[in-house]
């Protein structure tokens, strides 16, 4: 049976004297594929941010591989095997593919940046063409598979994926979960918040849904899908 790799006890965030996130608890398994969905502004992306303690949780405990990692800085967090791709990608505009990926073995050192680097051009054909070029010259969607591939870099164990499909294309939409499922048959375990319900739950073993800061039902991406309440909030009644 899989242990959690992540867990999140009780978590509560606060923007000032505003609460974000209220009493959330969940965990992420060693190889699974979590989701998190819900509505612009329930507090998705304040959780995964959270994780990095950016910003920080008031009250709670967040334990990574059995440690509790709520108030360690967000450089410890990385160099222990926690990477993020950001929502709006934010990859650096003037650098080229090539060093943006570099940017990604901060955390661990360039030891395997070689090997790794293939890696990720095998993963996206794209980035290969694209391997000198600056990333503020390519499509939203090349930015996107950058940010993943950039992530990537520093060898993680768990894997904090950001709206990956939000303002691209319906068809590069398919593309980036495609990838998203060949890592995760590669036995990544990987943690998805995503407004795209449809995909993030087929994508998923499990799933949460959030709403106004808290954890409203769970189960897994087959049991959402079928969810009436699920269907009708997230997925337009389909």
């Amino acid at each position: 049976m899989s242990k959690p790799i992540l867990e999140l006890k009780e978590i509560d965030v606060y923007y000032g004297p505003i609460q974000a996130l209220k009493k959330v608890s969940m965990h992420i398994d060693e190889g699974e594929t979590v989701s998190l969905i819900g509505s612009n502004g329930a507090g998705k992306s304040t959780l995964l941010m959270s994780i990095f303690g950016q910003p920080r949780a008031a009250s709670g405990q967040i334990i990574y591989q059995g440690t509790d990692i709520t108030h360690k800085s967000s450089h410890y967090i990385a160099s222990n095997g926690i990477a993020q791709s950001p929502e709006g990608r934010r990859v650096f505009p003037d650098m080229s593919v090539e060093e943006n990926l570099m940017m990604g073995t901060i955390p661990i050192g360039d030891k395997h940046a070689g090997e790794d680097m293939q890696r990720m051009f095998e993963m996206f054909p794209r980035l290969k063409e694209r391997r000198n070029q600056r990333a503020m010259t390519m499509s939203g969607g090349e930015q996107q598979m950058l940010a993943i591939a950039r992530a990537l870099m520093s060898r993680p164990k768990l894997l904090l994926l950001d709206e990956p499909s939000l303002g691209l294309a319906p068809i590069i939409v398919k593309q980036i979960f495609a990838t998203l499922r060949e890592l995760a048959q590669t036995g990544m375990t990987i943690f998805l918040v995503e407004q795209n319900a449809n995909h993030a739950l087929r994508l998923s073993d499990r799933a949460y849904v959030m709403v106004n800061g808290e954890i409203r039902l769970t189960g897994t991406g087959k049991e959402l899908l079928s969810n009436e309440e699920v269907r009708n909030a997230y997925l337009g009644g389909h």
